[in-house]
């Protein structure tokens, strides 16, 4: 690639930096995020409420915040000393807001260090930021301060949330009832905590996110060396036993290595290293990332991977373990060339699992890291397809908005604020050389919301090993990694046709030990294509006329039919108060705040022999967007035994408002092709077929004697519902006895 054709690709990129925060500020400060589609602010408590997903608003500008040093990485100096000014006057940390700690931390923290310390760099040249006393620490500190009550457990782990202005334990708080928190939420503090620490002189903080650390790696399998997904805050114990390097764990991995570089402390190095070879024991399988179980790490315990591990080829190549990066890497690059971006989950087939894709900056932090490594000109051509898809499919008039699901294109409202602190620093560094920035990069340490924090944090100078490389490495890529592209593309040439594009697809071979149960997964998703499911209505006055398309649980009993109650909470995600009313019946709940499994265990142990859940997202419907099947939360489903369908948004306010209307609904729930009535759906073969369904009454007769009845396509094309119900019971023949 040119340095022309380089040239033009980072004027590019600069110029839709521009259009994202330009358009944040016209349209969203100083709320936190910006509604891309609806070209308005997304302020809490004045939009539908998303679940967890909102606790990372704290209506603390969050975006400002978060994007204050990619504005130095940018060059853009003037903005950075004028979005500096706005956050000192205008950002309040005090509020009434419960926020989840890990989010608070990686983003406003984060960004507010990073801010920090490039602000502090500008003063000292002498040129900008004259007036600049430290009001950025100071806001770091007060926010330090604030996230501290959630450290307040008989384990060390942190509280998942707090109020930023009653902390955990006051009664006006709105929270402190959780017990578990995510193996990342816990172990992805020590970086900005330390650094807290070392720059405002106060040690409570590196001392609270060390003792986190420590509870991690002795609560760590002792066998495999790994952790699991989910833990209890009080006792340590494991909730979900699941292991891998995507969501849930990811930057625990990351803050072990970065917190040995960033502060030179060896037994981080040591822990990370003891934990790597555990990972690329049972859990890589080149170019596959698959999650296992930590007390059982010889089997594979899904058959997906979700698009946050994408970020592990990039640890990789700080680690110094160059050909897995590149592997896995190249694997991620064949998926996003299928299905244009990476989709949230993907199959071991590199099917879409779940379409959504946020705009995640994961794929182009490690391009970003790969090329450093190896200056092979392959990983320019790969960033530059991320930026012409982002400016292709995400781009709108109000800024680039997420992909709702790759195979639509279809847009959702939101454009997170680590579009703007992540993905266009990685895509900018990546087009630059050192010469070009106004700072050295290579003085700082990327967080893993790609804040800056400087290297010279370190209270000890940690000497390269000569006699091991690889696992002491203060990776110098003169030394480790000389500017050799062919190297790299000799290991992406094995899977340049991974994803089955030019030629006929061959299954990817996997360790003989996992080879049986690998076998059974990567079939699955040829096998299990999702069944569309109906909600019917079959009640008075709606006869089965009305039909909801619904999508499947890959969990559950078969569906049957009964009379349907809204359960409470409407999300499932507490107690369930109206369990009285649910006994026997299906329980309406809306989608969001918890697991589609962990909402199933309860309303089963409340007594609902079924549940629909009915989707979140405003607008969403079964015609536009395709049909997906729920999946457990990595644990056991097999005590699930209930019925469970999933309804869109529009086919879920048809059933709520005849809920609301006529008090008590009769339904079916079951596969389409199976639903009451005649349809086009029918599949014949050759003679006559008869139909076998089962009508469901109100009447004694219909309660005592459950009859199959059956009927030929003939005779439905000529009556209506009732007429067929009546001519069925009062016809021997059909009712075949």
């Amino acid at each position: 690639m040119t340095s022309e054709e380089k040239t033009a690709i980072r004027d590019q990129i600069i110029e839709m930096f521009d259009h994202a925060y330009g358009s944040y500020m016209k349209y969203a400060y100083p709320a936190d995020e910006l509604m891309p589609l609806s070209c308005r602010g997304r302020v809490r408590g004045e939009e539908p409420n998303r679940g967890d997903i909102d606790d990372s608003l704290g209506k603390f500008s969050l975006t400002l915040i978060d994007t204050l040093d990619t504005l130095v990485v940018l060059n853009k100096l003037d903005e950075f000393e004028d979005a500096v000014r706005k956050a000192v006057k205008d950002v309040r940390l005090d509020n009434d807001v419960v926020v989840s700690v890990f989010e608070t931390n990686i983003r406003v923290l984060g960004g507010l260090l990073g801010a920090h310390v490039m602000a502090d760099l500008l003063r000292q040249q002498g040129n900008r930021m004259q007036w600049y006393q430290d009001e950025l620490l100071h806001m770091a500190k007060e926010l330090g301060h604030r996230l501290l009550p959630a450290f307040n457990t008989t384990s060390g782990l942190p509280y998942p949330k707090v109020n930023l202005r009653y902390g955990v334990l006051n009664p006006l708080s709105r929270t402190g009832t959780e017990s578990d928190t995510c193996t990342a939420c816990a172990g992805t503090m020590i970086l900005e905590f330390a650094a807290l620490s070392r720059m405002s002189g106060e040690s409570v903080f590196e001392k609270h996110a060390r003792k986190a650390m420590d509870v991690l790696w002795e609560r760590r399998q002792k066998g495999s060396d790994l952790v699991g997904t989910v833990i209890n805050i009080h006792n340590g114990e494991w909730v979900r036993r699941e292991s891998g390097v995507g969501a849930g764990i990811d930057s625990y991995y990351e803050y072990l290595m970065k917190a040995y570089i960033l502060l030179g402390d060896h037994v981080f190095l040591e822990r990370f290293n003891i934990h790597y070879s555990a990972i690329m024991k049972y859990i890589s399988q080149p170019p596959l990332l698959l999650n296992v179980h930590m007390h059982n790490p010889t089997v594979s315990v899904r058959s997906w991977m979700d698009s946050l591990l994408a970020f592990f080829p990039g640890l990789q190549v700080l680690r110094g373990d160059l050909k897995p990066a590149i592997e896995t890497h190249e694997m991620l690059y064949q998926v996003t060339k299928q299905h244009k971006f990476l989709p949230e989950a993907f199959t071991t087939e590199f099917r879409v699992h779940w379409g959504q894709h946020l705009l995640r900056p994961e794929f182009a932090e490690s391009t970003y890291y790969l090329y450093k490594a190896t200056g092979d000109p392959y990983y320019l051509r790969v960033g530059q397809s991320i930026v012409e898809k982002l400016n292709a499919y995400a781009r709108v008039p109000c800024g680039f908005a997420a992909v709702q699901d790759v195979r639509t294109g279809a847009h959702e409202d939101r454009m997170d604020s680590f579009f703007l602190a992540e993905m266009f620093k990685y895509l900018y560094l990546l087009f630059s050389e050192k010469n070009q920035l106004p700072i050295d990069i290579d003085d700082y340490i990327f967080t893993t919301e790609a804040h800056l924090l400087p290297v010279s944090l370190s209270t000890t100078k940690p000497p390269c090993q000569e006699e091991d490389l690889f696992t002491h490495s203060c990776p110098s890529t003169e030394t480790l990694f000389p500017n050799n592209p062919s190297f790299a593309k000799s290991i992406r040439d094995s899977y340049k046709y991974l994803t089955g594009v030019g030629r006929a697809f061959r299954p990817l071979p996997v360790r003989f030990v996992q080879w049986q149960q690998f076998l059974v997964l990567s079939q699955t998703p040829e096998m299990e294509e999702v069944v569309p499911h109906v909600v019917q209505l079959i009640s008075p006055p709606f006869l089965g006329q009305t039909v909801l398309t619904a999508g499947p649980a890959k969990f559950g009993m078969d569906l049957s039919k009964q009379d349907i109650v809204k359960a409470s909470p409407y999300t499932a995600c507490g107690p369930i108060d109206n369990a009285v009313e649910l006994k026997g019946r299906i329980a309406l709940v809306l989608r969001g705040d918890c697991m589609f499994a962990a909402k199933a265990r309860r309303l089963q142990e409340a007594g609902a022999i079924g549940v629909i859940f009915i989707d979140h997202r405003e607008g969403s419907n079964s015609e536009e967007t395709p049909l997906f099947q729920m999946v457990g939360d990595g644990d056991s489903t097999e005590e699930i035994t209930l019925a469970l369908v999933f309804l869109f948004s529009r086919e879920g306010a048809v059933l709520t408002s005849a809920l609301e209307e006529h008090h008590n609904v009769d339904v079916l729930l079951l596969p389409k092709e199976r639903q009451l009535g005649c349809g086009e759906s029918q599949k014949e073969s050759k003679g006559d077929i008869l139909h076998f369904i089962v009508i469901a009454n109100k009447s004694d007769y219909f309660k005592t004697n459950k009859i199959m009845l059956k009927f030929t396509p003939e005779l439905c094309a000529h009556v209506s519902l009732s007429q067929l119900g009546d001519e069925l019971l009062h016809s021997e023949q059909a009712a075949g006895g």
